[in-house]
C-alpha cells in the first residue's frame, strides 16, 4: 500500500499496479480497494490505481464531515495528480460510480470513461433503506466464519457463488477484536450516510447525459435492489452505444470477476483505446 496527503493533509491510501491504460478504481460506500482484488487477475494492459476513501480500508479517519462525496472526488483527483496522470478511466462500484459520475460532469477533461458496477444515475428507495440498515454498524459473531455466514443469510440475491466467498468478504472488510468482530472503517459513515439519506436526491441524470462521446458502461446485478433494468433501459436510450451487462445470481454488487462482469469490463476497455 502507498500513501498520499491530501490538500486538507489526510492521509490516502492507494494501490498502483500493472501497466498500460490508467483505471482508477473506486469502491463501495464502506468498502476500500479490496473490492478489485477478484478482477485485478483477469484484466491485462490496465494500471490498475485503487484507491481507499478517507475513513475506509487504510486512510485516515477524518470524521463525518468530510465523508462526501465531492470530498473523496477532490481526493480522488489529487490522487492522479500525485501520480503525474493527467487523465484516467474510471471503474466504479456502486458509491464510486457516483463519484465517476460527478467527476465526468466537473472535470471531463481528466476523465476518459466510466464503467459502473451496479449504480446508475437513479437509486431505487429499497436498496437505499437496506444500506441504512447496516452502515456503521458491527455485525453479529465473534469470528470470520460467523461473519460469513451472516452475509449469506442476510444478503438475499446471490446464487452460484465461488467456493468460500462470503469468507474472502468477511476477511476483507471485518477486523477480530476481543469483544467480537469489528467493520474496519470509520463508524462516523453512518452520520455521513444519514445526512444524504435524509436530503432530496440530486438530479443525476444530468451528470450522466455529460458522459456521451466517451466510452461508459454499466453492469448490473440482475438481483439487484439499488439499481433497477428500468434505470439501464433509460441510460441505454440517452447513450446508445452504452454497455451494459446483466449478472445473473447476483444483487448489489456484483464482485466483477463474474463472465458477464468480464466481458462488459473488457469491452469497455477496448473502447477506450
Amino acid at each position: 500500500m502507498q500513501y498520499f496527503n491530501a490538500d486538507d493533509g489526510a492521509k490516502i491510501a492507494y494501490r498502483d499496479t500493472g501497466s498500460g491504460l490508467p483505471l482508477l478504481c473506486l469502491s463501495g460506500l464502506t468498502r476500500n480497494s479490496a473490492d478489485f482484488d477478484y478482477v485485478a487477475p483477469h484484466l491485462g494492459d490496465v494500471r490498475m490505481i485503487c484507491m481507499d476513501y478517507r475513513g475506509r480500508g487504510q486512510s485516515e479517519w477524518t470524521g463525518a464531515d468530510s465523508y462526501t462525496v465531492m470530498r473523496e472526488g477532490a481526493d480522488a483527483l489529487q490522487l492522479l495528480d500525485h501520480l503525474g496522470l493527467e487523465k484516467a478511466a474510471i471503474l466504479g462500484t456502486s458509491r464510486g460510480g457516483l463519484i465517476g459520475m460527478g467527476l465526468a460532469a466537473l472535470a471531463g477533461d481528466r476523465i476518459t470513461g466510466l464503467c459502473m458496477n451496479d449504480i446508475g444515475p437513479a437509486l431505487d428507495r429499497d436498496g437505499l433503506e437496506r444500506i441504512f440498515d447496516y452502515v456503521g454498524r458491527n455485525p453479529a459473531g465473534r469470528s470470520y466464519e460467523d461473519v460469513a455466514a451472516g452475509l449469506e443469510r442476510n444478503l438475499p440475491g446471490f446464487d452460484n457463488m465461488p467456493e468460500g466467498r462470503w469468507l474472502e468478504e468477511a476477511r476483507k472488510h471485518y477486523i477480530p477484536t476481543d469483544t467480537g468482530m469489528k467493520i474496519n472503517y470509520d463508524p462516523e459513515l453512518r452520520a455521513a450516510f444519514l445526512r444524504d439519506y435524509e436530503t432530496e436526491a440530486p438530479d443525476l441524470w444530468p451528470y450522466f447525459d455529460m458522459l456521451k462521446g466517451k466510452p461508459v458502461a454499466v453492469i448490473r446485478g440482475a438481483n439487484s435492489d439499488l439499481l433497477s433494468a428500468e434505470t439501464v433501459a433509460e441510460m441505454k436510450r440517452r447513450i446508445p452505444d452504452l454497455i451494459t451487462a446483466s449478472v445473473p445470481g447476483r444483487a448489489h454488487i456484483p464482485f466483477l470477476d463474474e463472465p458477464e462482469s468480464l466481458a462488459a469490463l473488457r469491452a469497455f476497455i477496448a473502447a477506450l483505446g
